[in-house]
């Protein structure tokens, strides 16, 4: 079996979500992965799940990093794999760079892991309707899920503000 890389698209959740938080990354380049292992932990405005591997292989990038917003089929890994069966996501390459066009891989540092406010893509949109900027946005208690900031937190911090 020969090896090749993929790129391992975030997942597709429907008609009405096209977007995911990345919430964590669980591997780092050079990670040999088994099928089905946790590779992240994502997040749609309803809910939080963990992304699995889709075949065995090596990880070879990883494309994105906690709090990142990612559209449904960006690339979220590089993986080499022999897996036959996802042959039809195997990366074609230029002539020139050896590399594929379109997005480039992020490295991952664990400093950029530690990202002091995560936020839900609900808070964000209920943050900007209210014309804040919610990179910049301090004293938002975080009580959602894994000390992520959601919407409640927000609608409570706005509420705050009024009185």
């Amino acid at each position: 079996m020969s090896t090749f890389s993929i790129d391992v698209p975030m997942p597709s959740m429907g008609a009405t979500v096209s977007e995911l938080t990345i919430v964590s990354i669980a591997v780092a380049p050079g990670t040999r992965v088994a099928k089905g292992q946790k590779l992240a932990e994502l997040e749609s405005d309803k809910s939080a799940f963990d992304f699995e591997s889709p075949a065995e292989g090596v990880i070879v990038a990883v494309n994105g990093q906690p709090g990142d917003v990612k559209s449904s089929g960006q690339s979220l890994f590089r993986m080499a794999t022999t897996d036959e069966s996802l042959r039809h996501l195997e990366i074609q390459r230029t002539e020139d760079s050896g590399q594929k066009t379109g997005e480039a891989p992020v490295p991952i540092s664990p400093s950029s892991v530690l990202r002091p406010l995560i936020w839900t893509p609900r808070a964000i949109k209920l943050a900007q309707e209210a014309g804040l900027d919610h990179t910049t946005l301090t004293g938002i208690e975080a009580t959602g899920p894994g000390g992520r900031v959601s919407g409640d937190d927000v609608t409570k911090y706005l509420a705050g503000r009024k009185g």
